[in-house]
């Protein structure tokens, strides 16, 4: 796959978007004006009274009115009643252009036609999930497979925070290590693990709350960029017990707003050959939408494993998963075999029907009509 197939016209000057990052963080806060903030607010309880009326009643049983994060606007999250296309209606019939896509996964806009009517085929056939194999499980591997030709193997999962969960166990079952590092300020889901050193790089377990210290004690983290870093946390592990793992965000931590250099994961992936760590690739932001052939066809570069979410099942439910090296992967497989340690995953919805159905169809979508390319022309402009 070349890499004008690929939703990245130009790689930026990283350094150059790093010093305006810095320097704007440095300056003081600038206050919205009281004028302008009471018109802004103004518009939406004239405009919404039906989305505040709902948040008011939500919040009697709802923490906080909303379950999703995405979903806490100011002054009160938006009800939406009506998704087609790039076009997101509230409960008061007003009319948006989605620029959010869910957070990703609708790639191909809302209630995407070719993919809606398979779908419901499953459903009419067999229903959303039976518990035994379906025939859709080893089309969406196979898929994968060949746009990804690194994913030799696959386990369907129910999200991005379950396929990383299980991708660090299989990581650990493989090594026989424990040590797991991420860059600081990357997010690979909610796991006590993994609620570390998110956000913003250095904080380590500063939004732990609820999870006990000896979940993360065996998570690391590296500033961003900072190879040097990266290699003395691996020579520190050598001495205690050396590294399970190195997990990465391929275009830069929390989806790329801090990025990476453009030889970045090429220098990881040597670092992890040179002191017998795997490399993991999440690519729950990345996967199909930098291209089909995920961040790690782009940057020419092949990791042990990689983390699926989101796009895997095109915006319907379950979706995630992890695919990789056929014998890291084999730590995952499902059954007993004597003398054969294997990491325990499961999810009665995981590999359902319904998600693997969806997934497959999406990702021939997005082949077909190179959703990926087209949504990059108006990103660039």
């Amino acid at each position: 796959m070349t890499e004008n197939q690929y939703a990245i016209s130009f790689w930026p000057d990283t350094d150059q978007i790093l010093g305006s990052l810095d320097r704007l963080v440095n300056q003081p806060m600038r206050p919205v004006s009281r004028a302008k903030m009471q018109e802004y607010l103004d518009y939406f309880i004239e405009k919404c009274a039906g989305s505040k009326r709902l948040n008011e009643q939500a919040r009697k049983f709802i923490p906080g009115g909303v379950q999703h994060n995405l979903a806490f606007n100011y002054p009160f999250p938006l009800a939406i009643k009506k998704a087609e296309g790039a076009y997101l209606w509230d409960v008061d019939g007003n009319r948006y252009i989605d620029f959010l896509q869910a957070g990703g996964p609708t790639l191909l806009g809302s209630n995407y036609q070719p993919v809606q009517e398979k779908v419901i085929e499953v459903i009419k056939e067999c229903g959303p999930v039976i518990g035994l194999f379906h025939e859709y499980e080893l089309k969406l591997a196979e898929l994968l497979n060949r746009l990804m030709p690194s994913v030799e193997r696959f386990r369907m999962l129910g999200s991005g925070t379950e396929g990383v969960l299980a991708a660090i166990r299989a990581a650990r079952t493989f090594t026989k290590k424990a040590k797991v590092i991420k860059v600081g300020g990357a997010y690979h889901g909610w796991s006590d693990q993994m609620v570390f050193g998110l956000h913003i790089p250095g904080t380590g377990p500063m939004e732990a709350f609820g999870i006990p210290q000896g979940c993360y004690k065996d998570t690391q983290e590296f500033f961003p960029n900072d190879l040097d870093g990266l290699r003395a946390l691996l020579e520190k592990n050598r001495s205690e017990g050396e590294t399970a793992a190195v997990i990465v965000e391929p275009l830069g931590p929390e989806s790329g707003t801090r990025p990476v250099r453009r030889d970045f994961n090429q220098k990881v992936r040597e670092l992890c050959d040179e002191f017998g760590a795997l490399l993991i690739f999440d690519e729950v932001v990345t996967g199909f939408r930098v291209g089909l052939g995920g961040a790690q066809g782009y940057f020419g570069v092949k990791p042990d494993l990689t983390v699926f979410g989101k796009c895997v099942a095109g915006g319907y439910p379950a979706a995630g998963g992890l695919g990789g090296r056929a014998d890291v992967m084999s730590c995952l497989a499902a059954g007993l075999e004597a003398g054969k340690p294997r990491a325990y995953v499961g999810g009665t919805l995981s590999a359902n029907p319904l998600s693997c159905a969806a997934g497959y169809y999406s990702l021939l979508e997005i082949e077909k009509t190179n959703a990926h390319i087209k949504a990059d022309r108006p990103a660039t402009r």
